[in-house]
């Protein structure tokens, strides 16, 4: 672990209805993230538009607030999920309705970018945007101006747009699911946050804060950690990032008795040869795995990567109960290319066809 230095807490609440929790703070210990934070007051003062690229529950909306807090916008801050929108309802949802434009639209009503006028539109999980809607989308930061549906008059908006994404877009983009002159519009500059484990500084910090958070939310005692809790806070991995951090640290300040927060309470492996078993087994099954890849390879079979796609795909997919969003986490992709594969495969509906 690096040598520490003095540590800055950005912390903004998460009140907006439009999208899923996100994590409420990102603290720069680790030189990585100082070196994160300067990017992001350099950025800050543009209007230039900024994909935010990193894992889920690594911040991203923390540090898109940032930007907004530190520009010389006026307007709100407005964030929204790609992802948890009805398909149908998106674009009304986006660009706004007038009455009667479709059934159920009794009156009029505004859409998230006239919301955000003279201030910052967060676009979360942008690559779960379907193609049609990337196109008005592009329209609109080409143009400047909105039209409702429903209506024939275009509406002038002045809104900075900040992206975000836990994939990478030019995947998309080579698989034609991404446009690539929306990716390029949205990519005037690039900001990508590093993964919890990947700057181990920020562990400690960021779960004191969360302890002291949580302790006057809840008006408990506040809390200390064992030197055993602290280590083994320090050697756990974080798959879920600062949002499964915070999470932890909820819980166990609940747990906790006397003010002290030990092992129990954080429920994680507490032993290195806890660590050493579980690479030892996913070591052991990717060994059989490439095995098997060689057998495939030395046989006389066809399109082998197709195949090996294919099995992957439905592999995961029963194993998220047939839930697209399930998979396209578990597989560490955008719900786009998964759908794409699946119905690629026959693998959606009355289009199954069986595995060969």
């Amino acid at each position: 672990m690096s040598e520490l230095h003095p540590a800055k807490l950005l912390s903004f609440p998460s009140h907006n209805a439009a999208h899923v929790p996100a994590p409420k703070a990102f603290i720069s210990a680790d030189r990585r993230s100082e070196r994160l934070l300067a990017e992001l007051e350099r950025l800050a003062p543009s209007d230039a538009s900024v994909l935010i690229v990193g894992e889920t529950g690594t911040g991203k909306e923390v540090a898109a607030r940032y930007l907004h807090e530190h520009s010389h916008r006026s307007g709100p801050f407005v964030a929204i999920n790609c992802a948890a929108f009805n398909e149908n309802l998106v674009e009304a949802e986006l660009f706004g309705h007038e009455a009667g434009a479709f059934t159920g639209a009794q009156q009029a009503r505004a859409g998230w970018f006239e919301l955000a006028q003279g201030g910052t539109l967060f676009l979360d999980e942008i690559g779960d945007m379907p193609l049609y809607l990337q196109v008005k989308l592009l329209r609109v930061l080409q143009e400047r101006q909105v039209i409702r549906l429903g209506a024939r008059k275009a509406i002038a908006v002045d809104v900075r747009v900040i992206a975000a994404t836990n994939v990478e877009l030019e995947q998309a983009v080579e698989a034609r699911l991404f446009r690539r002159d929306l990716y390029y519009r949205l990519n005037v500059a690039s900001v990508h946050l590093l993964p919890l484990r990947e700057r181990p500084d920020d562990i400690l910090p960021l779960a004191r804060h969360f302890i002291e958070s949580y302790s006057k939310r809840t008006g408990l005692a506040p809390a200390k950690l064992s030197e055993a809790a602290a280590r083994c806070l320090v050697t756990h991995d974080w798959p879920g990032n600062i949002r499964e951090l915070e999470n932890k640290m909820h819980y166990a300040l609940l747990m906790c008795a006397d003010g002290t927060i030990n092992m129990p309470e954080l429920r994680l492996p507490a032993h290195p040869e806890t660590f050493n078993g579980a690479a030892g087994t996913l070591n052991a099954s990717l060994g059989g795995l490439a095995e098997g890849l060689r057998d495939l390879l030395h046989s006389e079979r066809d399109q082998v990567y197709h195949s090996v796609e294919r099995l992957l795909v439905e592999t995961a997919f029963e194993h998220c109960e047939r839930n697209q969003v399930r998979t396209a986490k578990r597989l560490g992709l955008s719900r786009n290319i998964v759908r794409a594969q699946l119905k690629r495969y026959g693998l959606l509906g009355s289009e199954r066809q069986p595995s060969a």
